[in-house]
C-alpha cells in the first residue's frame, strides 16, 4: 500500500463498503456475497475494536453490520429478571444472532484476596450467563512471570483455574484458555511460563477438569512458531472460542509487539487460510472474533469500526474452502 493511500483511509473506505451491503438481509451477507462455506460464528466484541457499548448497544451493533454473535457481558446479564433474560433472548433469536464467549471475571494471576474475591463473586455470574444461555468463558495467561518460577507458577494456575473450572462446570459452561506466544513480552522477563498449545495442554492435564479447553489466537499461533498440524491434532470440543487477527508488514516476528496487530487478512503475514482451514477440518463451529489492538481502528467511530471489522472477518472467511 502506498504512502497516499493511509491504513485510515483503507479503513474507511472498507466501513462505507460494509455500511452499503446493509440494505440487503443480513444473512445473505456473506463472504463475497456467496453462502458461508463455514459454521464458524463471526463474533462482535467491542472492547476489542475500541467500541464503547453496553450489552444492548452492542447487539443492536452487531445485527445492523450482520454479526452472528456478541459477546456477553456477566454483570448485565446477572442483574436481569427471569422475564428479562427470557425477553433478551426471544428478541436475539429472533434476529438471528447468539452469545459468543464471555470473559472470566476472575482474576487469578496476582493476589490471593483477590482471587478469592472474584471466585467467590463467580457463582452468581455464572447463573446468570446460563440463563442467558451461554456456555462458553474464556480468559488468557501471562506467558511470563517476575516472581515463580515455571513450576511455582504452573501449581498457581493448576490450583485457582481447577477451582474456576468447576464452579463453571456446575453451570454447564467450559473454560477456554488462551496461551500468548508474543516472544517480546517474554523478554527481561526471568521466569517464562505457558507460551504455546504444547504448554497449554500441560497445564490444561494439571488442571485435571473435562471442561477446559482453549482459546486459539491467530496471532499467538503464529508467534508460538506453531503450523496446521497442531491445530489438526486438536478435537473441536477442545477449543472453547478464537481470535483472528494479522501482524504488521517488515517487523521480524521476534519484534513484534502484542497491542500493534493487524485486522485479519489486511497484511497476509499470519497464515490464516492454513488457520482457518484447519479449524474448518477439525469441525470448529464456535465464535470468531477480531482483537487487532489497532491504534486506526480504535480512533474510528463505533459505525465504522463495526463495518471495517466485519469486512475483515469476511474476507478472511472467504478463504475458508
Amino acid at each position: 500500500m502506498n504512502g497516499s493511500y493511509s491504513r485510515r483511509a483503507f479503513l474507511k473506505r472498507a466501513a462505507l463498503v460494509g455500511a452499503a451491503a446493509l440494505g440487503l438481509p443480513r444473512r445473505s451477507i456473506g463472504a463475497e456475497g456467496s453462502a458461508p462455506r463455514h459454521r464458524m460464528k463471526l463474533a462482535f466484541t467491542p472492547g476489542s475494536i475500541g467500541v464503547r457499548a453496553d450489552q444492548r448497544e452492542a447487539l443492536a451493533l452487531a445485527v445492523r453490520y450482520g454479526f452472528d454473535a456478541v459477546e456477553p457481558n456477566a454483570g448485565f446479564l446477572a442483574a436481569l429478571s427471569d422475564g428479562e433474560v427470557s425477553e433478551l433472548r426471544g428478541e436475539m433469536q429472533a434476529k438471528g444472532i447468539v452469545f459468543a464467549a464471555a470473559g472470566l471475571p476472575v482474576d487469578f494471576r496476582g493476589e490471593e484476596t483477590k482471587f478469592r474475591s472474584g471466585l467467590e463473586a463467580l457463582p452468581r455470574l455464572a447463573a446468570g450467563l446460563r440463563r442467558a444461555g451461554v456456555d462458553r468463558v474464556g480468559t488468557w495467561l501471562s506467558p511470563a512471570h517476575t516472581e515463580l518460577t515455571y513450576q511455582e507458577n504452573m501449581r498457581r494456575h493448576a490450583e485457582r483455574l481447577r477451582a474456576v473450572a468447576r464452579v463453571l462446570q456446575d453451570h454447564g459452561q467450559r473454560l477456554g484458555l488462551e496461551y500468548v506466544g508474543t516472544p517480546s513480552l517474554r523478554r527481561n522477563r526471568p521466569h517464562p511460563f505457558v507460551h504455546s498449545l504444547r504448554g497449554f495442554q500441560e497445564l490444561r492435564g494439571e488442571i485435571g477438569a473435562d471442561n477446559v479447553g482453549c482459546v486459539l489466537d491467530s496471532w499467538h499461533w503464529w508467534t508460538a512458531g506453531e503450523t496446521d498440524r497442531e491445530l489438526l491434532a486438536l478435537q473441536a470440543a477442545e477449543v472453547v472460542s478464537v481470535d483472528l487477527n494479522d501482524a504488521p508488514a517488515g517487523i521480524p516476528l521476534e519484534d513484534q509487539q502484542d497491542g500493534q496487530r493487524e485486522l485479519p487478512a489486511a497484511t497476509g503475514v499470519i497464515p490464516v487460510a492454513a488457520f482457518l482451514n484447519a479449524l474448518q477440518r477439525i469441525g470448529y463451529d464456535g465464535p470468531v472474533r477480531a482483537e487487532p489492538f489497532n491504534k486506526a481502528v480504535n480512533d474510528l467511530d463505533n459505525d465504522a469500526a463495526c463495518a471495517a471489522v466485519i469486512a475483515a472477518l469476511r474476507k478472511a472467511m472467504s478463504l475458508v474452502g
